[in-house]
């Protein structure tokens, strides 16, 4: 009887692990959640103040920078001990805050142009909110430090660019989206949250500056409707310029550039398995004939 050769079947792929973001646990969400209160007052408190407030979001700025420096720290402790964030994930955030923080100066101060904007979206987009939040906030200070803009407006942009790095981890379907259709809501977001970041540093500024125009100025102590009418008012005459060139850059980058940058964060983060639990191998009890322990 012949015997046939033996014939090899077709390897079967390894199937790819899914990318899954940083994890948020209790902790570092209660943190997110008390950050995000602290800068709604900071940003909105001159709306609902007197005439005799004295406000100046001058005076208010040290105090929100010293509460926010601990708070992001109370982020990244609380994600740790929540087994979201590892040694990993920390060099990783490290990494991306340096390139964004580079990023800035090639655009900072010309018609808008922030390249690094396109970064947080990817960025926020692969590793998760909380990640995200942290990200926004370093890379802001970090760029801050390095192009000499500290200044009292610095905590309101650290915590507008970590809530704008936020918003892009909360888009939906973040493990079945891909391809254009992923591209194009990110660039659809970026395109609305450049705007609504401006929008929300103008809050910032906009209580500073008086004698523009009883149609644009704020008026302490008015009614919030009359207030919001001319902050609408002033965003159109002195921001909208600067926001657009923001946002369309954001656009250009994202889908020029978004798919290369999404595939290697995602490769990275696969790599890096934020999401696998840590054990260390004692090898002392396998020498006395017991199995080793993993601690």
């Amino acid at each position: 009887m012949t015997k046939l050769p033996a014939t090899k079947l077709p390897a079967t792929p390894r199937p790819v692990r899914p990318v899954r973001p940083v994890r948020i646990g209790p902790r570092a969400a209660a943190a997110l959640v008390l950050v995000t209160l602290i800068g709604i007052a900071a940003f909105g408190w001159p709306l609902l103040a007197d005439r005799q407030s004295g406000l100046a979001h001058s005076q208010d700025a040290p105090w929100l920078f010293a509460a926010l420096l601990p708070l992001l720290v109370a982020v990244v402790v609380a994600t740790i001990a929540d087994n979201g964030m590892d040694s990993k994930a920390v060099a990783m955030l490290g990494v991306l805050a340096a390139v964004g923080a580079a990023l800035r100066p090639l655009g900072a101060g010309t018609a808008g142009l922030e390249p690094m904007f396109f970064l947080m979206v990817l960025s926020g987009r692969v590793l998760g909110p909380g990640f995200g939040f942290v990200l926004g906030s370093v890379t802001m200070f970090a760029s801050a430090l390095l192009t000499g803009g500290v200044g009292p407006w610095m905590p309101f942009q650290m915590l507008a660019l970590g809530w704008f790095s936020l918003g892009a981890g909360l888009l939906p379907g973040p493990e079945r989206m891909r391809g254009r259709a992923e591209l194009a809501m990110l660039a659809a977001y970026g395109f609305l949250g450049s705007f609504a970041y401006g929008t929300v540093m103008n809050l910032q500024g906009w209580v500073l500056l008086q004698g523009m125009g009883q149609g644009i100025s704020f008026h302490p102590g008015d009614p919030v409707p009359q207030n919001l009418a001319r902050f609408a008012a002033y965003c159109l005459a002195t921001s909208v310029g600067w926001d657009l060139g923001r946002a369309a850059l954001t656009v250009v980058l994202t889908l020029t550039l978004g798919g290369t940058l999404l595939r290697a964060l995602r490769r990275a983060t696969r790599k890096a398995a934020f999401d696998a639990p840590v054990s260390f191998d004692s090898g002392a009890g396998s020498d006395a004939g017991h199995p080793p322990q993993r601690v």
